[in-house]
Formats: structure tokens, sequence, C-alpha cells
């Protein structure tokens, strides 16, 4: 059974396509974004595994780059993620506020997807770098600046 759909690699062709012939490896992050919005928000070690042998480099490359990045998850997440930024600019404007109204409003807690899957409150990063727009959250990495509770609360809804 092929984990990985003709469109996706037909889209990871393109990827690949950017690089010289003997650079796959470049293509693995936006690769990896692509598989993991075709599987509900996550990637898998059989997915892993498989762009691996489709790029024709190693397992250990593919799982370097989903290990590290924020941006890809490694579990069943809801639909729509969110992220808080907590840095400082953020920070200073009240983003632990922002944090605890996502929870109390979605009644989850940071790393938690809602009952009905519809959205994962994935984390507080570090530097969303939208600094001059905190404070600020993204949704499916979509950037949301100055943001209020009223602004906060259209978003989610």
């Amino acid at each position: 059974m092929e984990l990985i759909t003709e469109k996706t690699k037909q889209e990871i062709d393109l990827i690949r396509n950017k690089f010289p012939k003997d650079k796959s490896k470049s293509a693995i992050i936006e690769s990896l974004l692509l598989i993991q919005h075709d599987n509900n928000g996550y990637l898998t070690e059989e997915l892993m595994a498989s762009l691996a042998s489709y790029l024709n480099v190693e397992k250990i490359d593919v799982y370097e780059v989903a290990t590290f990045y924020t941006m890809f998850n490694l579990k069943p997440v809801g639909r729509n993620t969110i992220s808080v930024c907590t840095n400082v600019s953020c920070m200073l404007r009240q983003s632990d506020e922002i944090l605890k109204h996502i929870e109390k409003k979605l009644n989850i807690k940071v790393g938690e997807s809602t009952k009905d899957n519809k959205f994962y409150l994935k984390d507080e990063m570090e530097c969303l770098a939208a600094c001059n727009g905190a404070p600020m959250m993204q949704v499916n990495h979509i950037n949301y600046e100055n943001l209020t509770f009223e602004k906060i609360d259209e978003i989610l809804d």
C-alpha cells in the first residue's frame, strides 16, 4: 500500500526540482509539510520512512527534520493548530493572559486537542518572528497579530 498519494508525489517532485539532482535532502521540509497536511496534521514513522525512500535519502535525515522543527507533529492533533508566542515582546504585551484565555475558551491545556478534534493548542512558542505585532499567535501557520481577547474569540469562532 502506498502511503504517499500520487498527487502528493507530484507536488514533492516539483519541490525536488527546485534543487540540484543530488540534493534531495533540501526537499525534506516542504515535503513533510505536504505529507502532514494529507495525514490530518501529523506524521507517522511509516510516512517519514516512505518519504525517505521516495527522496532516496536516509530515514534519519527525514526523522531529524521532523523532530527538530516545531511545525511538525508526531502524534494526532486537532485540525487547527494554535501556537501562542511567549517571547519577550509578546510576554510584555500579556501573552500569558492570551494563552490562559485560549485554554479557558477551548477547555484545553497546552499540548491538548479539543474533544471534537477541531483545535490543538500546540505549545508556547519562544518566537514566531512578528515582534512588531505583539501579542501574536498562529493558527495553521497563519499569523494573527495585535491580539485582544475579542479578536481571539472572532478568530477561533
